[in-house]
C-alpha cells in the first residue's frame, strides 16, 4: 500500500537527532524520499541506515546550516536533481544561555539568532523558488510557547523563536494564492536533549517523545492540507 508521502520531497534540518530524526523516520516511512541535514555525518548515517533497512530512501548532506551561502548551493543541487521541492522541515534549534538579558555574551546572541532565525531565512530564501515548482509544496518551522511567554531569563531564545513566528507567518500570507501551505509547530515540552539542558530536574519519561509529534508533521505535509499561516500546537493523545 502506497504512503501518505508517496514520492514527496522532503528536505529537514536538524535531521540526526530529536524531533527532525523522528520527522526523517517518519516521512521516509510513509514513502518519501528524505533529505536530511545535519552538521554530524555519523549521526546521518545511523538516520539512514535505519531509513535504509525499512526499505526508505534519504541523501544525506552534512552542512553548517549558518553557512548561508551553503544552503544557496544545496538548493541550486537540489533543482539541478529534481527540479522541485515539495516539503521543507525547518527544524534545527538551539536553546542559547539561559542568563539576563543584560548578560547575554554577544557570541551567545549571534549563535542562537544565527541558527534558530536567520538559517531559516535563507532557507526560506533559497527553497521558495522549489517549493513553488511542487504541485503542493509545504514548509513547516518548529516554535516554542516560549515566544509568547517570554520567562526570566529565556530572552534570547525566546526573541529567536518570536522573530522566526513573524517571518515565516509573512511568509504563509504571501503563499495564499499559490499551492504552497506554510506553518509552524508548538511540540510542547518534548524528550529532546534542548529540554533536558533547559529543565535539568524533570523526568524526561515524563514527557512525549519525538515520535509522539511525527504523526503531526505528516498531518501538516499532506498534498490535500488546507491550514496556512498557523502555529500548530502538538496536544498528546490521552
Amino acid at each position: 500500500m502506497a504512503g501518505l508521502l508517496e514520492n514527496r520531497l522532503a528536505l529537514i534540518t536538524g535531521a540526526s537527532r530529536g524531533i527532525g530524526r523522528a520527522v526523517a523516520l517518519a516521512y521516509a516511512a510513509q514513502g518519501a524520499h528524505v533529505i536530511l541535514v545535519a552538521r554530524t555525518t555519523g549521526a546521518l548515517e545511523e538516520v539512514d541506515d535505519e531509513i535504509q533497512a525499512a526499505g526508505g530512501k534519504a541523501t544525506l548532506v552534512p552542512l553548517d546550516i549558518t553557512d548561508g551561502e551553503a544552503i544557496d548551493r544545496l538548493g541550486a543541487t537540489i533543482f539541478e536533481r529534481w527540479g522541485h521541492l515539495d516539503i521543507l522541515v525547518g527544524n534545527a534549534g538551539v536553546l542559547g544561555t539561559l542568563t539576563p538579558v543584560g548578560h547575554i555574551a554577544p557570541k551567545d546572541w549571534d549563535e542562537v539568532m544565527n541558527i534558530n532565525l536567520t538559517a531559516n531565512w535563507r532557507l526560506i530564501r533559497s527553497m521558495d523558488p522549489l517549493l513553488r515548482r511542487s504541485d503542493a509544496g509545504r514548509a513547516l518551522f518548529v516554535t516554542s510557547g516560549a515566544a509568547e511567554s517570554c520567562k526570566p531569563y529565556w530572552g534570547g531564545y525566546a526573541a529567536s523563536k518570536a522573530a522566526l513566528n513573524a517571518i515565516v507567518t509573512s511568509w504563509a500570507h504571501e503563499m495564499e494564492n499559490t499551492p504552497v501551505r506554510v506553518n509552524l509547530i508548538n511540540p510542547g515540552a518534548t524528550r529532546t536533549d534542548m529540554r533536558a539542558k533547559a529543565m535539568p530536574g524533570e523526568d524526561p519519561m515524563s514527557l512525549p517523545s519525538p515520535a509522539d509529534l511525527a504523526p503531526l508533521f505528516v498531518q501538516l505535509a499532506l498534498p490535500d492540507l488546507k491550514t496556512n499561516g498557523e502555529i500548530v500546537d502538538f496536544k498528546q493523545a490521552d
